[in-house]
């Protein structure tokens, strides 16, 4: 019997996966269980199509973060800090730099944000933002003291 999985199921296969089984096990544990659903025509065509508006909202998705860093590259991004002599009171934090993207008009999450070492001075920088799973950017920030 045909079922498709609604949960990973070790040795049958991984959730969305059409499998062969056994149709006592599918109508005496899988099916009452909702670990899967039996695998009609009707069922595969329509699993089918949703399968595909899902690579299609994914690709979009990744289109358009491609874009994102694509303007993101081209920007310098400053950021205004409190400072002594070029040493920072503290550091730039991932939450600055997400703060200082939002207020130029871009929703980047701080998680998103990656330092690879601490901002403790002044002076020029990058970072990478990661905007999707397959799409990283770099940034250039520039630390400037803040003068009021």
């Amino acid at each position: 019997m045909k079922v498709i999985l609604s949960v990973d199921i070790q040795g049958h296969g991984k959730r969305g996966d059409i499998v062969e089984v056994n149709e006592g096990y599918a109508r005496n544990y899988l099916l009452p269980k909702k670990l899967a659903i039996e695998a009609t025509k009707g069922i595969i065509n329509e699993y089918n199509q949703k399968l595909e508006r899902e690579r299609k909202l994914i690709k979009d998705e990744k289109d358009r973060a491609i874009e994102l860093g694509k303007t993101l590259e081209s920007t310098i991004v400053t950021i205004k800090v409190k400072c002594g002599e070029g040493k920072l009171y503290g550091s730039v934090t991932s939450q600055d730099i997400a703060n200082a993207l939002h207020l130029l008009g871009y929703d980047i999450d701080k998680r998103k944000v990656i330092l690879k070492d601490p901002i403790k001075a002044t002076g020029l920088y990058s970072a990478d933002i990661k905007l999707h799973k397959e799409v990283n950017t770099k940034i250039k920030l520039d630390i400037v003291p803040d003068k009021s």
